[in-house]
């Protein structure tokens, strides 16, 4: 739901207040009481909860996030569906339709059941069994229930996602940040495999162009998903801006509009996502460990620095820094893909970095992989399991 301003297109956000936070509160007590029972059942409490107001849509759109996000359904039945189907229904298929031979088919189905599955099944577990796979007769197991202010948050959020999905471009300005919110930032671009150009550098910033759905041949609703899901890591970065340009297509014309949204870290949006793992592997965790346990003039830091490249970024795992101001980044090779290994070392080409210390798994198959190490501008060091933290004092100067 949203309006429009001219060209601008400005997403409907609820207020966190008293009223808000009540309907919020309201919607999940329904939820809690629902566990246990069908899906059925909750979608017609939920709907004689909509009532005939005109705020259905918003109640409407806090119960699809409830349900989307925070419950788990599932098919619950002694067999599965089908399979208990078809006995059910070639037994009963010997004997004359009445509700006495109904509860005796169900009966014996059920002995047979609890002899073959070493417990016991009633009759009425057959019964809701037959069609437990349709998606009413699905029981709520599991709520996870949020605060209504959580749910607040997230029903924002998708608001100002669903913008992104009529996006023909965007420009994102990651002002200078802690260089780990910028990994992050990376990884989820690279996780949702967006087409995106990145220029800049750790002391300026970067600049992100990301191509949306409708800039496609064929537009894509699931690349414009794609692009909504970043939206939550970009709220883990201190500083930023956004521009995308949108593109609908008129009802009435059957013409293209071009539409305006823009979008920083003032916006007040909270995201629900992680700030990410602090290691990315047991590899560089267990490192880090030792390094901790090693008397050294050397400080470890992690993730500090990254090297631009021309349409990419590369981040090193961790720099470490002497105080008579000498610095090494050193990167872990430890992965197997032979992709991976390609675009590693073109990485480790392109930046030309005369600090860097690659330490790679003697595991790995550089030749198959089709990489050579003859012209690698940096230190090598090999590990067979474990890299030792005396392996790379070896190599510092």
């Amino acid at each position: 739901m949203h309006r429009h301003n001219g060209e601008e297109i400005i997403p409907k956000r609820l207020k966190i207040d008293d009223k808000h936070l009540g309907l919020a509160g309201e919607l999940i007590s329904y939820f809690q009481a629902a566990v246990g029972k069908t899906q059925g059942v909750l979608e017609r409490q939920l709907t004689d909860f909509e009532g005939d107001t005109t705020d259905y849509r918003l109640k409407r759109g806090l119960a699809y996030i409830l349900k989307s996000s925070f419950c788990t359904f599932e098919v619950v039945s002694p067999l599965e569906p089908p399979m208990l189907r078809e006995r059910v229904f070639s037994l009963s298929a010997k004997s004359v339709p009445s509700k006495e031979s109904t509860q005796l088919t169900l009966s014996k189905v059920a002995d047979e059941l609890t002899h073959e599955l070493e417990r016991e099944v009633l009759p009425q577990q057959v019964h809701d069994g037959l069609y437990a796979d349709l998606a009413e007769n699905k029981i709520l197991t599991v709520f996870d229930a949020p605060t209504p202010q959580d749910l607040l948050n997230r029903y924002n959020l998708s608001q100002v996602q669903g913008v992104f999905y009529k996006a023909s471009k965007l420009v994102l300005n990651a002002h200078r940040n802690v260089p780990g919110e910028y990994k992050l930032l990376f990884r989820y671009l690279k996780l949702f495999q967006l087409m995106a150009y990145i220029e800049g550098d750790a002391d300026h910033g970067f600049t992100i162009s990301i191509d949306g759905p409708t800039s496609l041949f064929n537009p894509s609703t699931r690349y414009g998903l794609a692009i909504a899901k970043m939206i939550p890591a970009l709220l883990h970065v201190t500083r930023w801006s956004l521009a995308a340009t949108l593109k609908n297509r008129d009802t009435y014309t059957n013409t293209w509009i071009t539409g305006r949204f823009t979008l920083n870290s003032e916006c007040g949006l909270v995201s629900h996502y992680s700030p990410g793992k602090p290691y990315d592997s047991m590899l560089e965790a267990s490192f880090a460990d030792k390094w901790d346990a090693l008397k050294s003039d050397w400080f470890l830091e992690r993730e500090v620095d990254l090297i631009p490249i021309p349409g990419s970024v590369m981040i090193p795992d961790f720099r470490l820094v002497h105080p008579d101001g000498r610095s090494y980044l050193l990167e872990i090779v430890g992965y197997w893909r032979p992709e991976y290994l390609q675009k590693k070392f073109s990485q480790v080409r392109r930046a030309g970095c005369d600090n860097l210390i690659l330490a790679i798994s003697e595991r790995l198959n550089l030749e198959k992989a089709g990489v050579k190490l003859n012209d690698v501008p940096a230190k090598i060091i090999w590990f067979k399991d474990k890299l030792l933290p005396k392996a790379v004092l070896a190599v510092l100067d």
